[in-house]
């Protein structure tokens, strides 16, 4: 494995696939070792997705969310960044293949692809629901809500406008949890005020889950309160139901139930994303690894965050973000001693399970952390502190912290503009004729 017999001659070249958590940490470790680091994504762009929501519901702008990787490595003068889709794998020949047909050699390789959406191979959700995995699909669910209030302003009969005005949210997990939050505040600050034919009773919002209970990541306590908050406010839960199809306006679910409703939003499932063409034991498409993150066979080849399968204390861990962060960190140790020539002295990677944390609304969220159960306030100050510290980029925290203050002294979300094309078939109704 080891790559210290070409120092002589020139550094070992490291090569990230993926710039995540995972895959961006692990970079920033390498920055002061040895190696020459090549940062490979097909954005050039790190992306904060724990607050995608709230650009899907108006209260950031994509920027905020967003930081440039040159912008970020620029301080590491052996760490470099290519933008390139990398369609093939070679581990015998330790290149990869890029879409443009560029090939790409390495001495180590961390694999750091992530997640995408998973519809559990139905064509109807993946046709008939909106995601919001990227910040393309969180502007486009934004654009489509905001449609949504056009259209329901300009329907003729109260029947048409409930229609556009319920929203079906897939999937109980955090994402799903702060998107309904969120979506039913965004839908109490403009109904009625700037919408004056459209009363806040015309709009639905149902989240359902799949599980006996909300946020099962998190102790069921915290599930609970969640489910009771949310429903206070005005969201419909439905625990132990599946959406089976969206056909149209119609949403039908396992428990024979069907919903009318023009939106229905995706996050009930993930699955990772695998370029190498390796053969994944499992539907989650995640690549099986030893207790030191390398891949079976190939000792030089790591696979760290969503796409790597780890067991630690008997558990397969979450497709999250900390313990891609964690594992980014590993990898990057395990590739430094490999240089130094001390990688059997490390110790098997194990994860330090810091908790998890949801927000549901304003002054109010859950979060287990450090063995404390918070909920309410001091939840959703714990929340805002801890989101706001790791945002990549002072500017970025300024503005998300700026925008925060705004919108709760405030009451105000003013980045609602439409900006998709006229081709949307979310705004083409609404588009002038010519």
């Amino acid at each position: 494995m080891s790559a210290s017999r070409n120092d002589s001659v020139r550094r070992a070249r490291v090569v990230i696939l993926g710039g995540g958590f995972g895959g961006l940490t692990c970079a920033k470790r390498l920055g002061r070792a040895r190696v020459d680091v090549l940062l490979i994504d097909r954005r050039n762009y790190h992306l904060f997705t724990p607050l995608l929501y709230q650009v899907a519901t108006a209260l950031l702008s994509p920027p905020d969310i967003a930081y440039p990787f040159r912008a970020g490595l620029r301080r590491w003068r052996n760490v470099r960044f290519r933008q390139a889709s990398i369609v093939a794998v070679d581990f015998e020949q330790r290149e990869l293949r890029a879409a443009d047909g560029q090939r790409l050699a390495y001495d180590y390789l961390v694999l750091a692809t992530g997640s995408e959406n998973d519809y559990f191979d139905n064509p109807g959700l993946a046709e008939g629901t909106l995601g919001m995995k990227t910040l393309e699909q969180a502007q486009r669910l934004r654009n489509h809500v905001l449609a949504c209030l056009e259209h329901a302003a300009q329907a003729e009969t109260e029947q048409e406008r409930r229609r556009w005005l319920s929203f079906v949210v897939v999937g109980g997990g955090p994402s799903g949890v702060e998107y309904a939050g969120a979506l039913l505040e965004l839908l109490k600050l403009v109904l009625g005020r700037e919408y004056p034919g459209l009363s806040r009773a015309l709009a639905r919002i149902v989240l359902v889950e799949g599980a006996p209970r909300l946020l099962p990541p998190l102790p069921e306590k915290l599930g609970r309160y969640a489910q009771r908050v949310l429903e206070r406010r005005g969201v419909e839960v439905l625990t132990e139901a599946l959406v089976t199809d969206v056909i149209g306006d119609r949403v039908e679910l396992s428990n024979g139930a069907q919903i009318e409703a023009r939106t229905v939003v995706w996050s009930a499932g993930v699955r990772a994303t695998n370029p190498t063409g390796e053969v994944a034991p499992a539907r989650s498409r995640r690549l099986d690894v030893d207790d030191r993150l390398r891949l079976s066979g190939h000792p030089e080849v790591f696979v760290i965050g969503d796409l790597a399968r780890v067991i630690d204390d008997g558990r397969e861990l979450p497709m999250l973000s900390p313990p891609a962060v964690q594992e980014g960190r590993f990898a990057a140790g395990m590739i430094s001693d490999d240089i130094r020539g001390a990688g059997r002295a490390r110790k098997p990677f194990r994860y330090r399970d810091r908790g998890a944390m949801a927000v549901i609304g304003r002054n109010s969220a859950v979060a287990s952390i450090w063995g404390l159960q918070l909920t309410g306030l001091v939840g959703w100050m714990v929340w805002l502190t801890v989101h706001l510290y790791y945002l990549i980029g002072f500017r970025n925290r300024l503005v998300v912290l700026v925008n925060w203050g705004w919108n709760y002294l405030r009451a105000d979300r003013p980045i609602r503009i439409i900006t998709a094309s006229d081709a949307d078939p979310s705004v083409s109704r609404l588009a002038p004729e010519h």
